[in-house]
């Protein structure tokens, strides 16, 4: 089946917008999706007809709403692989990675070693920054080559009897680089090494099965997923939550309390403290079943297209150079800076035509500082992104380049 990008795109009601006059060519999925119709009935639904708390009351408003949420956990397990215990959901990937870090964390020793690679998001840098500091342990940096893609053999050098936590991106969000999960994954079991997969740029895109790689735990988002935003998935092996202290207390997350002690509530709603976001779950849900309609092969094979086309183009621009490898190894975006003109410029101006990137260090400073450059250009493709679109960009930032490098005329 070949994805047919054009007939997507009716489903999406802000792809009709006009910018400044020009059709809307959104470029910025890496940052968020757009929702389909679909996604947004589905919500509206939810609070027109059946709107209430979950797993709190036995009237029926609430019984279709525990329904929908409890649907919700196993559509987005049935999508990665995993039961409905190991899914937990939460603001987003951020929070789900740092609610990994401050537990795992609280177990850390001094002389420990957490790995993370050079390409990782704040999200899964920072965390663990913050729990070496607390413990002692030392982080360690899985090196980037100069084709953007990680150094496997220094990584392997890495690992050791000290090996503790092996933190890493499956996608990264600003070189596209698709890195080797399973072999990482393998490498840290052999150490005895807990893995923790950021797949926020991975399960919109294409297939992640979490058994087939044999991940401890794994974090995404529904916003970049065609679904709401303020709603993130945690996956985790049953025996690893079953082991992890929650980070949040209170409302659904307790099954028995005292004026002395608590008790935590069965898998997934240990780590769901508080009315939950039920709305989102019943969004992320539509999007999920969106998505598996159109197939996520089917999808990656789209971006692919899309991204060695954008890459053949933005390489004949002069001054322009894209950053991360060739376009088989990375995923639906490419990341480009442009001799003399900052990447902010370059945004603004390409939004003037219509056309949405994003500027900036893509929360990845100090990759950014290890490339040498203050940021980057980001353009970033999905379901409903089309070839014309990309030619649309090409254009674009010819016309830009000219216009720096004549500034006259």
């Amino acid at each position: 089946m070949t994805l047919n990008a054009n007939r997507i795109r009716e489903d999406f009601p802000i792809l009709k917008r006009k910018i400044y006059g020009k059709p809307l060519v959104y470029l910025d999925n890496a940052a968020t999706t757009q929702k389909p119709r679909q996604v947004i009935r589905a919500i509206n639904d939810y609070y027109e007809n059946y709107n209430s708390n979950v797993h709190r009351a036995v009237h029926l408003l609430s019984q279709e709403a525990t329904k929908a949420y409890d649907d919700a956990h196993e559509k987005v397990g049935n999508l990665i692989g995993a039961k409905i215990e190991e899914v937990a959901f939460t603001k987003n990937t951020t929070e789900s990675l740092n609610m990994v870090a401050s537990s795992l964390g609280q177990k850390l020793k001094k002389d420990d070693e957490i790995i993370l690679t050079r390409m990782e998001h704040h999200s899964n840098m920072v965390p663990w920054q913050q729990a070496a500091k607390r413990t002692g342990a030392a982080i360690k940096y899985a090196e980037i080559d100069g084709n953007g893609e990680l150094d496997m053999r220094q990584m392997r050098q890495l690992i050791g009897k000290k090996t503790k936590i092996i933190a890493f991106t499956h996608i990264s969000n600003v070189l596209g680089t698709i890195n080797p999960a399973k072999e990482i994954i393998a490498a840290a079991k052999e150490a005895g090494a807990i893995t923790v997969v950021d797949a926020a740029q991975s399960v919109p895109h294409m297939l992640v099965d979490v058994k087939k790689l044999d991940c401890d735990f794994l974090a995404f988002s529904a916003h970049k997923m065609l679904g709401p935003t303020g709603i993130g998935v945690l996956y985790g092996k049953e025996e690893m939550l079953e082991n992890m202290e929650p980070m949040l207390y209170g409302g659904d997350m307790i099954s028995e309390a005292s004026y002395e002690d608590a008790k935590w509530n069965e898998l997934p709603w240990k780590f769901e403290a508080g009315t939950p976001n039920v709305a989102g779950a019943v969004g992320m849900a539509a999007a999920v079943e969106y998505l598996q309609k159109i197939g996520m092969q089917n999808i990656q094979e789209h971006e692919k297209k899309l991204t060695a086309t954008a890459m053949k183009k933005l390489r004949q621009i002069e001054g322009l150079t894209i950053y991360g490898p060739e376009a088989p190894k990375r995923g639906g975006l490419v990341a480009f800076g442009m001799d003399g003109v900052h990447t902010h410029d370059v945004s603004a101006l390409l939004d003037l035509q219509g056309i949405a990137v994003r500027g900036g260090h893509h929360c990845a400073m100090p990759l950014a500082k290890l490339l040498g450059i203050n940021g980057s250009t980001r353009a970033s493709f999905y379901i409903y992104n089309t070839p014309e679109e990309v030619d649309m960009l090409a254009d674009a930032l010819e016309n830009v380049a000219a216009r720096m490098r004549n500034p006259g005329k």
